[in-house]
């Protein structure tokens, strides 16, 4: 956290006593938020805490009952997110609207920002005016580039662009890191304490709480649709904000653990696969088994090899008494017990437009269908079952996915996995951009799972969340298993030095 950030800053955006109702619920109770021209500022709480719904009443995406925003001292009101742009105040989120089929240019200066005359694109002047949005972020993208051509960064830095371009004063960043690598994501925190020293306020909104210890100065803290505390970063540490975003201590995060038994319900010997070297393991029924490792050790492969989504080249995979055939293939490997929750749950989990009830009746027909004609009843009760078990908030089974929240969207996943009722449940990276009170959540559905016999295999990038999810971890190094320790006593700095290939002796 820097520490230059003056607390005599004028007020570039104050929200006070903001209320609003959905069907006579209150989605914010006295919300409060107010960011400093020149600061970054986190917003923090989890899922349902409120913290979407203030950003779009900051936007003019909804109207607040009651409640004032001022802008620079000035109340305003933001009929639509047109006039909130036009104030100086724009938000960027986690999925950027960053149109594919046209240029890096055109996509910077869209819509009331593209020089024109007489109807005709000036072209000279827009390539000019979108390269002096580039130039103050300090980047260099090609500006005929097609949006469908730029990677994960490079449209962050676009979308980026695009609010210098409309004179953004107030920037509300969404989840900005989910999709970036470690190092695109020091790229980006540069480019945000440019902005920040350039006098833009910027609304930082992440799960990532080493994110916020790292870049922001203040950090304001939502529950229940109320702002709790707003406290500078350097008067906070992690476990008083996880306790505040809660309202229970950090330490009962995490379930006790114990549930392992002598049945051996998935064994792997000498497998071998694109990234995976010779790796052996075998985890018993009511055990939690952590997989660590840096990006690109081949953790992920591993469970897709696990789960017949990747063939591989040697070795053999048994699930209980039974061998399975070689590269088996998913539905083989699904009919013997074995379920993939994958890391992409967005691409690779679930059906966006899809409704809840149709995600988990897709991947268990056999329950929710008799002589090949799926009943409907069987489905809606499917979900509403899956629903109750895992807390699923939504309208009903009937909402789209794509309407919820990552975590909510997480626990569809889940729920369309835990209804086949798997022997081996394989998880990679399971709570990866969720929240800390629906992370507490699927720990406890983990630690319920394993006490009902289910293995489990996961895969995590978070050390302690290795350590206090699982039984035993094994940490890989370039395909390969580097290490293997009890979590009950393993300590993070041996943990990192498996994962960059040192022994513990060589460590010690």
């Amino acid at each position: 956290m820097d520490e230059d950030v003056r607390p005599d800053q004028p007020l570039a955006l104050e929200a006070i006593g903001i209320v609003k109702r959905f069907e006579g619920v209150h989605a914010l109770e006295d919300a409060r938020l107010d960011v400093r021209a020149g600061e970054i500022h986190a917003l923090l709480g989890e899922n349902g805490a409120g913290k979407s719904t203030l950003i779009k009443v900051l936007t003019g995406i909804h109207q607040p009952d009651s409640g004032t925003i001022r802008v620079r001292d000035e109340d305003v009101e933001f009929e639509n997110v047109r006039v909130a742009n036009r104030a100086g105040v724009v938000a960027l989120y986690q999925e950027l609207s960053i149109i594919p089929t046209i240029s890096v240019a055109e996509n910077i200066l869209l819509g009331e920002q593209t020089p024109s005359r007489n109807g005709i694109v000036q072209w000279g002047a827009l390539h000019r005016r979108a390269q002096e949005q580039l130039d103050v972020l300090n980047k260099q993208i090609p500006l005929n580039r097609l949006g469908a051509d730029l990677s994960p960064v490079q449209q962050t830095m676009v979308a980026f662009a695009r609010a210098l371009a409309t004179d953004a004063r107030v920037l509300i960043l969404d989840e900005p890191t989910a999709s970036l690598t470690d190092t695109e994501i020091v790229d980006l925190f540069a480019v945000l304490r440019s902005l920040r020293d350039r006098g833009v306020a910027i609304v930082y909104v992440s799960h990532r709480l080493e994110e916020v210890f790292e870049l922001c100065d203040r950090l304001t803290i939502m529950r229940n649709g109320k702002t709790i505390v707003t406290k500078d970063v350097a008067d906070s540490h992690v476990d008083e904000v996880i306790s505040t975003m809660v309202g229970r201590a950090a330490a009962e995060l995490f379930p006790e653990r114990g549930t392992a038994t002598a049945e051996v319900a998935m064994s792997v010997d000498g497998l071998w696969g694109r990234k995976v070297s010779d790796v052996s393991l075998q985890v018993r029924a009511g055990e939690v088994l952590g997989i660590g490792g840096l990006a690109g050790a081949g953790r992920s492969e591993l469970l897709r090899i696990l789960s017949g989504a990747q063939k591989h080249v040697h070795g053999t995979i048994a699930v209980g008494d039974q061998t399975l055939p070689h590269s088996p293939g998913v539905e083989v490997t699904l009919e013997a017990g074995v379920a993939l929750v994958p890391e992409e749950r967005r691409s690779q989990g679930v059906m966006l437009t899809a409704s809840i009830q149709d995600n988990i009746a897709i991947a268990n027909l056999g329950a929710v269908s008799s002589g090949g004609v799926v009943a409907a009843g069987k489905v809606t009760a499917l979900a509403e079952r899956g629903m109750e078990e895992l807390r699923i908030k939504a309208r009903s089974p009937r909402q789209d996915v794509g309407e919820l929240s990552g975590g909510n969207q997480q626990k569809v996943v889940l729920a369309k996995m835990l209804a086949r009722q798997p022997r081996v449940l394989l998880m990679d990276e399971p709570t990866r951009g969720i929240d800390v009170g629906t992370k507490a959540e699927i720990y406890r559905l983990i630690r319920r799972l394993a006490a009902q016999g289910t293995a489990i295999i996961a895969v995590s990038s978070e050390l302690p969340e290795l350590i206090g999810m699982s039984d035993r971890i094994i940490i890989m190094h370039e395909g390969c298993v580097a290490g293997e320790v009890a979590a009950a006593t393993a300590d993070e700095e041996v943990l990192l030095a498996y994962c960059y290939g040192k022994s513990e002796s060589t460590h010690d």
